[in-house]
């Protein structure tokens, strides 16, 4: 029961919140008086011209007053609907109030054989039930607008706002002009309690957390108005208001971390938990909403670099040396929260252009709708370690759109998808792959894992299980980007490898001399003698391509046949080549540098 009232009054106080922020989208109050002022000065102009029997010149015709009685009574009916529309209940009862004032005095009229108002009865009478049904039906669309409304700003595990009621919050406070803080709250080292207890008891964990948060919150404990949010797993947001200085902020922040200190007791297990926490405020540090929470976020990997044990740091502008990398590494979790990621497929093609397949490019755009580039948001995603989960996103929607081709098309073609070292040696990696080529009905061999050569320095033997393991699922495995890296002959005769990837760096250097064509054919000719198929990236021109045949490339990938294309255009040209009219690629719609 106690639970249950603290949820409520979570939800109330949630609900006066953003029905403060709201109220400016609401009608102005200042217009529920007008209205009631025009239907006061009608209805008595009505009782009056009614009961006249004046007249008024207009273009020299004599006009009664009771001609004009049923226009006027209109617009007094009209405002009472407009209150009820635009006011709902105040304006309803308001409404109910008035129409039921004025029936006494007809009654009496009928009563003294004045049948003249049973026009006005019956209209007085169908409009009390329009009204009711009005403020009904507007009822009605109002609690379901509520409840979806809740479930789309509140997160389902913590039952807290999520990160769309921040934006809402921030974007209402700026508009208000109101000073606030955003402090970012990044709990260290949580994944260690769901290796150790499970997921369930690590989700324990943060309901546990969240009510502790939120009971200082609402409790007022920190001295300051503070509206708490989960934003992603182990993040957390606070907006702060009426602090009165900044060393009061500052206290208000460090609440939260202290209120880490207390241990949290989970299926008998004792953990104590601690968070790094980035603050930035408005107007001082930006007068954006969206640029703030970057700015926050920003701090908070600051406060990580500096102390993974918990510690508290407060943007400033020494942090923008690094702040494009940390903006891109913002914009990369809110894209993996939002399932914003989507992928391009890159023909790939043997010398006699028949389609051997495609490789599946991870592509995001902005929150503008603006596309960042792969050379720009893949570096930092490794940096970051969220590169993994973006080879999910596209290993999961790669996999089902060519599956749905071969269902469609019978098509052979090979889908080849990128897996980072942190990725392949992941716990659970064989079974990701198993369960994405059962979920999309794509033969195993035709699914092809490219992984690159340093996977063969971090961890060798257990790249070469996991490798083996995939091999036995009838998976291909490509070495990407070859001769770059730190390849050992001895390591690839331990792989089961399918096909090396010539890197495109050798590609476009092979007419800068004779050796460096030379060192081309070397790699082809190594990757035959060992029964690999060679693919050569980043083709370009002709005289590249003529060169290739020449040294016996089997597959070739780039620009001259094949851009990176959307899986509509990819379809098109899955179509052309099953059905025998290959060879007339389809544009993509939009070029992009293959820098994945």
């Amino acid at each position: 029961m106690e639970k249950w009232n603290r949820l409520l009054g979570r939800r109330s106080r949630r609900e006066k919140i953003f029905e403060e922020f709201n109220a400016a989208k609401k009608a102005p109050i200042w217009g529920f008086f007008v209205l009631i002022a025009v239907y006061i000065v009608g209805i008595i102009f009505v009782n009056k011209t009614s009961a006249s029997d004046g007249v008024f010149i207009l273009s020299g015709q004599a006009i009664s007053h009771r001609s004009i009685t049923g226009a006027i009574s209109s617009v007094c009916n009209l405002c009472l609907v407009m209150l009820v529309v635009l006011y709902k209940r105040p304006g309803f009862y308001v409404s109910i109030l008035a129409l039921l004032s004025a029936f006494p005095s007809l009654i009496i009229r009928i009563i003294h054989h004045n049948f003249t108002v049973l026009p006005g009865i019956f209209t007085n009478i169908l409009l009390l039930i329009v009204i009711c049904v009005i403020f009904r039906y507007i009822n009605k669309s109002d609690r379901f607008q509520q409840r979806m409304r809740d479930q789309a700003l509140t997160d389902r595990l913590t039952d807290l706002p999520n990160r769309f009621a921040v934006s809402e919050m921030t974007e209402g406070l700026v508009q208000k002009k109101e000073p606030f803080a955003i402090a970012v709250m990044n709990l260290n080292y949580f994944k260690n309690i769901n290796s150790a207890i499970g997921q369930q008891s690590g989700d324990e964990a943060l309901i546990q957390l969240a009510n502790r948060w939120q009971k200082l919150a609402d409790e007022g404990a920190t001295g300051t108005n503070d509206f708490l949010a989960t934003l992603n797993g182990n993040e957390f947001s606070v907006i702060i208001r009426d602090y009165a200085s900044e060393e009061q902020l500052r206290k208000s922040v460090e609440s939260y971390a202290d209120a880490l200190k207390e241990k949290i007791v989970i299926d008998n297990c004792d953990f104590v938990l601690s968070a790094s926490i980035g603050y930035a405020t408005f107007p001082e540090d930006s007068k954006d909403g969206e640029t703030l929470f970057d700015y926050a976020y920003s701090a908070m990997i600051q406060a990580k670099k500096t102390d993974h044990s918990g510690c508290i740091c407060r943007f400033d502008e020494s942090m923008l040396d690094d702040s494009h990398a940390m903006e891109v590494e913002s914009k990369i979790r809110r894209t993996l929260e939002e399932d914003r990621f989507f992928f391009n497929l890159q023909p790939q093609f043997d010398m006699n252009h028949k389609l051997r397949g495609f490789e599946a490019l991870a592509r995001m755009k902005d929150e503008n709708g603006k596309l960042v580039s792969p050379g720009e948001f893949i570096p930092v995603a490794e940096k970051a370690g969220l590169v993994d989960q973006i080879d999910h996103k596209v290993l999961i929607s790669a996999t089902a759109f060519i599956g749905e081709m071969v269902q469609k098309y019978h098509t052979d073609a090979v889908l080849s998808v990128n897996a980072s070292v942190r990725h392949l040696l992941q716990t659970g990696f064989v079974d990701e792959i198993r369960d994405a080529l059962y979920s999309s009905g794509l033969p195993a061999e035709q699914l092809e894992i490219e992984i690159t050569e340093s996977v063969m320095i971090d961890s060798v033997e257990k790249a070469i299980d996991c490798i083996h393991q995939l091999a036995e699922l009838g998976v291909r495995i490509a070495i990407d980007d070859f001769g770059t890296g730190y390849s050992s002959l001895s390591y690839l005769t331990s792989f089961p490898v399918d096909v090396l990837k010539v890197d495109q760096s050798f590609i476009l250097k092979m007419h800068s001399g004779e050796a460096s064509k030379q060192y081309v054919a070397a790699i082809i000719a190594i990757g035959h003698v060992m029964n690999f198929r060679v693919v050569a990236e980043g083709v370009e021109e002709t005289d590249q391509l003529d060169d290739l045949r020449e040294i016996g490339c089997d597959y070739i990938q780039g620009f001259l046949w094949g851009k990176p294309m959307s899986p509509e255009d990819a379809a098109k040209l899955i179509e052309q080549e099953t059905s025998g009219s290959g060879g007339n690629n389809p544009q993509p719609e939009q070029q992009i540098v293959n820098h994945s």
